[in-house]
């Protein structure tokens, strides 16, 4: 798997995290079919029919680009949509894709357009490169199998993964943690793992509190871990300055029942950096470039931005839908 492929599937998780949950009020208005109802149904959507002298590309089919939008969308059993044509455009092998969604009890209808590349794995919206399949998020979630080994609670069984990146200083990654909590609570199958990810360009002690948790950890294993965690999120604030910062993570070693002097000297070795290190290479070929963002077997949301309901029902899709771990 090439870091060309790995970028690109992240970049997936993340458009279609946030373009498959906007409004569709921001998304472009086409006129709905002509409608005799009754006026109970007179608020229902409804799709013109396709033209079948819309569909001149050979590739994808539609019932491919059925399948990937089911794949993106079908958590949500709300959401309606209809692949309304496929057609060839000036560039060999490149199709244009037009999309028909809409809401139940919603008439307002909206389009949507990608390019599908020759390669039958990419597309082209928004200004962004995304993958395309029945399964877009097989590539990062192989990824994050494979590599994704911070500390970690839950069952040893990945088939459910949910892996955390998240950054100290960030405050929004401190809001999320309830959020966490909920899902460890709704989800008592899910393996769930926190991935560091430090924002070292704009928080100055991001890295230092990461390398004090690869050690706690390290010494300690995953359950000191995690009380080291919620220490340092109790007292971010404290994070502010060097001063506060070793207060506040000498606190949190203290509470995970380590002793800070030994962490401390951890925290400054080459291993333990290159620890760091890696956790932040492992965010870079996933294209992560916010916290906090959670990976859904693969699929990356960025956790801030979502409401916990629709979380709760992307995670049951998936659980659902995924195939098993290989």
């Amino acid at each position: 798997m090439n870091r060309l492929s790995l970028r690109l599937g992240s970049l997936a998780a993340l458009a279609f995290a946030g373009i498959f949950t906007l409004p569709l009020s921001a998304q472009q208005d086409v006129p709905a079919a002509p409608q005799q109802t009754t006026d109970s149904a007179a608020a229902e959507p409804s799709f013109p029919k396709p033209d079948p002298k819309d569909f001149t590309a050979e590739s994808p089919t539609k019932d491919q680009v059925f399948n990937f939008l089911q794949a993106s969308w079908g958590y949500d059993p709300n959401r309606l949509f209809q692949v309304q044509r496929i057609t060839k455009t000036v560039v060999p092998g490149v199709a244009s894709v037009d999309i028909l969604v809409a809401e139940k009890g919603n008439k307002q209808v909206s389009q949507l357009q990608f390019f599908a590349m020759p390669d039958g794995r990419h597309i082209i919206t928004a200004g962004e490169i995304l993958p395309f399949g029945e399964h877009p998020y097989v590539e990062n979630r192989a990824l994050l199998l494979k590599r994704a080994d911070g500390p970690s609670k839950g069952p040893a069984s990945k088939e459910l993964e949910l892996v955390e990146f998240a950054d100290f200083q960030c405050p929004h990654c401190k809001d999320a943690q309830p959020t966490m909590d909920k899902l460890a609570a709704d989800f008592p199958t899910a393996h769930i793992v926190y991935q560091s990810f430090p924002l070292i360009k704009i928080h100055s002690q991001a890295f230092r509190s990461a390398a004090y948790g690869v050690c706690v950890d390290k010494q300690a294993g995953d359950p000191a871990f995690f009380k080291y965690a919620a220490a340092v999120y109790d007292g971010q604030a404290g994070l502010a300055t060097d001063e506060g910062a070793t207060l506040t993570l000498n606190s949190a070693v203290t509470a995970a029942g380590l002793e800070p002097e030994k962490i401390e000297a951890c925290s400054k070795s080459a291993e333990t950096k290159a620890a760091v290190d890696a956790e932040l290479k492992l965010a870079d070929d996933l294209g992560i470039n916010q916290t906090p963002s959670l990976a859904v077997n693969g699929r990356i949301i960025p956790l801030g931005g979502i409401p916990y309901d629709t979380l709760k029902q992307i995670v049951s899709f998936h659980i659902k839908n995924d195939p098993p771990v290989k």
